[in-house]
């Protein structure tokens, strides 16, 4: 596991928060932190745990993975590729929160059909909205469908 650097860490948080136009007290209770462990954070005196790092990254509206490779939680060079392209889905100002969950919710299906573990720390799009299972019927394997 890679050495933890929590001085970087804290100057990209700062920075996403400047970036998001929230004050630290705004951020701080919109993550669910207090006031002065997050700026402890933010200086680099203080090593969140992966839970808080969530926590903060919800807040922000950016990826967790990031802020856990910030961290050293993720192995970069392992990661970078999973990390960058949800990111990416992630900051597309064009996307709803909806298209954006979804589209990752389809992201991570692929992976796990070619075989990759799915990261710790996923925000809830196991079974995110908007995506069929097939239980309606609207998008079942039309290997299973008989002739009439």
């Amino acid at each position: 596991m890679a050495s933890l650097n929590v001085g970087n860490l804290g100057e990209y948080l700062r920075e996403q928060r400047r970036t998001a136009q929230l004050s630290l007290r705004q951020l701080a209770d919109a993550a669910g932190v207090s006031n002065p462990y997050l700026s402890q954070i933010e200086r680099g005196l203080r090593k969140p745990s992966a839970e808080v790092l969530q926590q903060v990254a919800k807040a922000l509206r950016i990826s967790a993975e990031t802020l856990y490779v910030r961290a050293g939680i993720l192995d970069a060079e392992r990661d970078r590729d999973e990390v960058e392209t949800r990111a990416v889905i992630l900051a597309d100002p064009t996307l709803t929160e909806r298209q954006k969950q979804v589209l990752l919710q389809i992201y991570e299906s692929f992976r796990k059909e070619n075989g990759f573990e799915i990261a710790d720390g996923d925000e809830g799009v196991e079974n995110g909205p908007g995506v069929s299972d097939g239980a309606d019927g609207s998008e079942a394997d039309p290997r299973e469908q008989t002739a009439g």
